[in-house]
């Protein structure tokens, strides 16, 4: 069956069996991405299909603008509606239950309470002409699902994701490579422990989640950049941002571009980040003792930054880890960059609706 996956016109039936896929919806805050597997698990496409979430418009919209993002991932993988076995979908949490939003930290506060398991398989539904399967899961969650299979390879080892982007995803798989949800759906909601503050010499920020502690991820991930960029601004006088008459964040949105030419205020920035990344994992093997420690996100995407920065980036992190993990686990841990960039959570929630049809 594996020989026939390779032909170049996917969507043709061989031997008299039609090739069943997976698909799933990656629902970032910002924009959202699809991605497929067939039966086996393997990828069928890893070309980047990404469009704007238009959460700005409401959930009706959101939902409408994933099934016609499945239907374009299709049509250009020549495939049907009628292949399609079950949809994964990875949404930010947390969750009021299962497929039901909660207060999002990056999404507009009308979505809290949204259904959006139900909405969605009914779009779904209307689309294929037949019921399809559905399962919710949160994004970071599902990220790790894909890059677990990657990083682990033929071991049984477990598996931590950390993945900075417009927040911090975070996923803990376990042996059986699958991620742990918790009693509430809000398992691993590790961006919004407490950040070691004293270490960072950093003041708390406050996080869209409503805490005050100072979240792990304002101190990794784009929501923070504004906060980390006004502090070190002064430092910089002469820098364009700080002639520039741009809001905070779209200076925010341009320090990796900077950074990508060795800019020293970004380098700062993302060197600071790096180090408190470094600290949420030293803690997290505390905890969970994993085997692999994934780094995923937008930064270590080849696409979107050079060899140098993720060099660079993964260095400071591991280095600053390190130094706070227990001596055998400083042998026995890997911290690698993730190998799926943007499509991670994508894929893994097509991995995620395959482990539910085998179930």
């Amino acid at each position: 069956m594996k020989a026939c996956y390779k032909n170049k016109q996917p969507g043709r039936v061989f031997a008299g069996m039609t090739k069943i896929i997976y698909i799933g919806t990656d629902g970032g805050a910002t924009t959202s991405k699809v991605g497929g597997v067939w039966s086996d698990g393997t990828t069928i496409s890893t070309k980047l299909l990404q469009s704007p979430t238009n959460s700005a418009h409401g959930p009706d919209a959101v939902v409408s603008g994933w099934v016609e993002a499945i239907n374009s991932y299709l049509e250009q993988n020549n495939l049907e509606w009628g292949q399609v076995g079950g949809v994964g979908l990875a949404i930010p949490g947390p969750f009021q239950r299962y497929g039901v939003f909660d207060k999002s930290p990056n999404l507009p506060a009308e979505f809290a309470g949204f259904d959006v398991h139900t909405a969605y398989s009914n779009a779904l539904a209307e689309r294929a002409g037949r019921a399809v399967p559905l399962i919710v899961g949160n994004d970071g969650n599902m990220g790790g699902v894909a890059e677990a299979q990657h990083a682990r390879g033929n071991s049984a080892g477990t598996v931590v994701l950390l993945a900075p982007g417009s927040g911090l995803g975070c996923a803990f798989v376990d042996q059986s490579g699958l991620a742990l949800d918790g009693d509430t759906l809000a398992g691993m909601e590790a961006s919004h422990m407490p950040a070691p503050l004293h270490l960072m010499d950093a003041r708390p920020y406050p996080c869209g989640c409503g805490r005050t502690w100072g979240c792990v991820e304002v101190y990794t991930s784009l929501s923070g950049l504004p906060y980390l960029l006004e502090e070190r601004l002064p430092k910089y006088p002469d820098h364009d941002l700080a002639k520039s008459s741009q809001p905070a964040k779209e200076k925010a949105f341009s320090l990796r571009g900077l950074a990508q030419k060795g800019d020293p205020l970004a380098l700062e920035i993302f060197d600071f980040q790096a180090k408190a990344l470094g600290l949420h994992v030293a803690m997290l093997a505390m905890v969970l003792d994993p085997k692999f420690v994934v780094i995923g996100g937008g930064l270590m995407d080849p696409e979107a930054t050079t060899v140098a920065f993720r060099e660079r980036y993964l260095g400071i992190l591991s280095e600053t880890a390190r130094a706070y993990l227990w001596p055998a686990q400083r042998d026995t841990i890997s911290i690698v960059p993730a190998a799926l960039g943007d499509l991670s959570q994508a894929i893994g929630a097509a991995l995620a609706a395959l482990y539910q049809n085998r179930s």
